[in-house]
């Protein structure tokens, strides 16, 4: 069989499903890849991805679209690496920069925005290149990943977008799954499913794979592994997945 290739997303919160694709019976069959959410994504729309760890935003653009086994990222409140950040009291924030590394996280936060907190912003897209530290007053910025460790101190107000969608709505979010434009074979998927559910059983050991450098503790990263982040995909998640893109088409977001 040729091999499927895999983009997975490059973050702590996937560092479980990396062990598990590397140990499995099914690291043979894919070519791995890690990037940032959003060019999961573009990758998989592209077609130079078969199966790919994308934002569940990007689903709501897909003619077609399978979910691919039983796990995906996801939180059941505080998940604490999506933060909507500033140094301006969120009265008097008027200006909100959105993280190109996200699809997901950024239109949650303007589905909170039009929803839940009922204010309009001004909206702009943040550069590889923004230094999210020299906003000005009234600025925030939704603040993704693994920098939200680093960075998150430097700022007086912080939400945090999972923790703001459960309450609004009582689900849990949904941030990426694993997802394929075409049917892959079974066995393959099987496999993969397997390898994705070794890897979580193993999540303790992913610390691991943490790099040289990482400001996050291996106790605060093994902490945030099993409390903060929840990788079933069960009947709630499904939910809370259909309520998230229902308000996409709703308020006319293109992710």
């Amino acid at each position: 069989m040729e091999k499927i290739r895999v983009s997975a997303v490059k973050y702590i919160n996937s560092y479980p499903f990396m062990i598990g694709l590397r140990d499995g019976e099914v690291a043979g069959m894919i070519d791995l890849e890690v990037c940032h959410p959003s060019e999961c994504a573009d990758r998989l729309i592209a077609g130079t991805s078969d199966l790919g760890l994308i934002p569940v935003a990007m689903i709501a653009a897909m003619d077609e679209y399978h979910l691919v086994g039983d796990y995906c990222l996801s939180t059941n409140g505080e998940v604490r690496t999506v933060l909507l950040v500033s140094n301006t009291s969120f009265e008097e924030i008027s200006t909100i920069y959105l993280d190109y590394r996200s699809r997901s996280s950024v239109t949650l936060c303007r589905i909170l925005a039009a929803k839940a907190w009922k204010r309009e912003y001004r909206w702009f897209p943040a550069p590889e290149e923004f230094d999210i530290t020299s906003m000005q007053h009234g600025e925030a910025a939704v603040m993704i990943g693994d920098r939200c460790f680093e960075y998150a101190r430097y700022f007086r107000y912080r939400l945090d977008l999972g923790l703001e969608w459960k309450e609004f709505t009582g689900l849990p979010f949904v941030f990426a799954c694993w997802v394929s434009a075409r049917l892959l074979p079974e066995r393959f998927t099987t496999l993969f499913n397997r390898a994705l559910g070794d890897g979580l059983a193993r999540r303790n050991e992913s610390v691991a794979l943490l790099k040289e450098g990482t400001v996050a503790t291996h106790e605060e990263v093994i902490f945030y592994l099993n409390h903060n982040m929840d990788y079933r995909l069960d009947d709630r998640k499904r939910e809370a997945l259909t309520r998230f893109i229902d308000y996409i088409k709703e308020l006319k977001i293109i992710p």
